[in-house]
């Protein structure tokens, strides 16, 4: 069995731990939405009436 390394003082884990005890953990962090796949998703143009006509016609 070898034997276990020796831990070495940190003061910048020590400051964090600190805070971490006295504020409380951060908050997780937030994806922020990727604007260009959210207009991908939205149609360039407006459908028009005779698409809208056209196309119930064939679903019913």
């Amino acid at each position: 069995m070898s034997k276990t390394k020796k831990q070495v003082f940190s003061a910048v884990k020590a400051v964090k731990s600190n805070a971490r005890d006295r504020v409380g953990s951060p908050p997780p962090e937030r994806v922020l939405p990727d604007p260009k796949q959210k207009q991908a998703a939205k149609p360039k143009h407006k459908e028009t009436l005779a698409d809208l006509i056209g196309r119930t016609g064939e679903e019913a």
